[in-house]
């Protein structure tokens, strides 16, 4: 028997209820085994999309497991159960009369379609990328210390522009951007815009395309990030209209700008009253600051649903821990509007209003 270490032993006490209800108990059971089911599905469903096994389904007949593992290159042996923990969750479907798996095309358009409003792949990867940091942030809870961004599963980089994307691409020239005072017309003449937490590129991209008489800055506390939304820049054609270099919100260069930016990342910064500072010096006189932040609820309840249960998780793993690496503010990803507010004005903007929302994000249009 091998020994175990006492340093990972944790002594529980027993605790016997002065009341137990034995069918209440079992219903909770059931919920915390379809969780942990949950969570293992999620593992092999990024296993099928990184292998490619979900795109060989797609659009094909329905498939055996070896008829799958050899036209994706892959074992058999493993496809197998991959095939029947992926129907046992509802993401593939099987016919039992034919031994054979399919994929329907509403979910081979959100396991597959980059583009779609409805895509998933990313929201897989941050889920599996975050429980990788449980040992991390377990012992954060102790001492009370952070975890930076950059220090996470590579999965949470790729995972965020392919969660975040899709959504700015039905939605920020569509609506967020018409939805703030003024500014689509100021894009279209030719404006200056700052993409601050910038990542990938994604939203910085997505309003070069849109608004070619622009000049658009993004920056980002990630080096890798920078390198990849340089490259993604070029491959979309818009390199010369997109500058990205590596800058925290608080000391990013420029001035003058006419947006100012902030891409689901005001919550994750230690002092994001200070960042509002200093963008309320970089702001042209009549300049505008867009902040699209995770959708949340007044009050605690609110959040008692399964994007409220998403973005809390998240809050707990990721974007508290990076805010705590770098300052002691930490307003957390379910902020309410009134803590934006709060950090809006306390940086100095007067001006605050929620312009638009959908069911993922807010977003806040401040001024001077």
């Amino acid at each position: 028997m091998t020994a175990i270490s006492s340093e990972t032993q944790t002594v529980h006490p027993t605790f016997v209820p002065k009341e137990f209800d034995a069918e209440k108990a079992g219903a909770f059971v059931g919920k915390v085994v379809t969780d942990c089911a949950a969570t293992v599905s999620v593992a092999l469903a990024v296993i099928g999309d990184q292998l490619g096994l979900y795109r060989a389904m797609a659009g094909a007949e329905p498939v055996t497991s070896v008829e799958l593992a050899e036209r994706t290159n892959t074992s058999e042996r493993y496809v197998r159960e991959w095939l029947i923990n992926q129907a046992a969750a509802g993401y593939i479907a099987y016919d039992p009369a034919t031994g054979r798996y399919s994929l329907p095309d509403e979910q081979a358009v959100a396991l597959l379609n980059e583009d779609s409003p409805f895509h998933v792949g990313g929201a897989l990867m941050i889920a599996l990328a975050m429980t990788k940091a449980e040992p991390r942030i377990r012992e954060n809870f102790r001492t009370g210390a952070g975890m930076g961004w950059g220090e996470h599963d590579h999965y949470m980089f790729e995972g965020c522009e392919r969660l975040f994307r899709p959504g700015y691409l039905a939605n920020l020239t569509q609506s967020w951007i018409p939805a703030l005072d003024g500014v689509q017309e100021k894009l279209e003449r030719g404006a200056k815009v700052a993409d601050i937490g910038c990542g990938h590129g994604a939203s910085t991209i997505i309003m070069a395309k849109a608004y070619p008489n622009s000049r658009f800055y993004g920056f980002d506390v990630h080096p890798a990030s920078i390198e990849r939304a340089r490259a993604l820049a070029a491959e979309a054609g818009v390199a010369d209209l997109v500058t990205v270099a590596v800058a925290t919100g608080t000391d990013y260069p420029g001035s003058d700008y006419d947006l100012v930016a902030y891409f689901d990342c005001l919550h994750d910064m230690g002092d994001p009253a200070k960042s509002i500072a200093h963008t309320r010096e970089a702001l042209a006189p009549d300049g505008t600051v867009m902040l699209v932040e995770p959708a949340a609820g007044a009050h605690v309840e609110d959040n008692f649903n399964p994007v409220g249960q998403f973005y809390s998780g998240a809050s707990v793993l990721v974007c508290t821990p990076n805010a705590l690496a770098t300052g002691s503010e930490a307003i957390g990803t379910v902020a309410t509007d009134e803590a934006e507010r709060t950090v809006v004005a306390k940086g100095g903007l007067s001006r605050f209003r929620r312009a638009t929302e959908t069911p993922l994000n807010r977003v806040f249009e401040a001024r001077i």
